[in-house]
């Protein structure tokens, strides 16, 4: 039997303020392709997510969500030099080097979605 194929899978991101949110991932490059009913489809090059207006404490301060980069030093970069942790009062940490071989840093959402953001480091310059 020939296995099926898929395409992509897509998470459904929460948000506690829709409109809030969507202006945070805007402001982080993301792209609107869709959005209407409180549902946004947001694409950064290949990678994308739905945004849900959908809030509930306990699942969103659990909801994780990672971001494989090029350079965890840009990106870190830009964030800082864009403003938008202040902008949205988000928690963004430090680039941190892991056990599990990665460098990362985290960016929190407004809605409390946590964000790790980082690279592999066998792809780093200085690893």
């Amino acid at each position: 039997m020939q296995k099926p194929k898929m395409q992509e899978i897509k998470a459904f991101v929460p948000a506690k303020n829709f409109e809030t949110s969507l202006a945070f991932y805007q402001d982080l490059g993301f792209e609107v392709v869709f959005s209407e009913d409180g549902y946004a489809h947001l694409k950064y090059a290949q990678c994308s997510f739905m945004l849900q207006e959908f809030y509930v404490a306990d699942h969103t301060n659990n909801f994780m969500m990672h971001i494989l980069v090029d350079d965890v030093g840009i990106w870190y970069e830009f964030i800082i030099s864009s403003g938008i942790a202040e902008k949205y009062q988000v928690r963004l940490t430090a680039i941190v080097e892991q056990p599990y071989g990665m460098r990362d840093f985290t960016l929190t959402d407004p809605s409390g979605v946590l964000w790790f953001i980082g690279q592999n480091m066998d792809t780093c310059d200085n690893a």
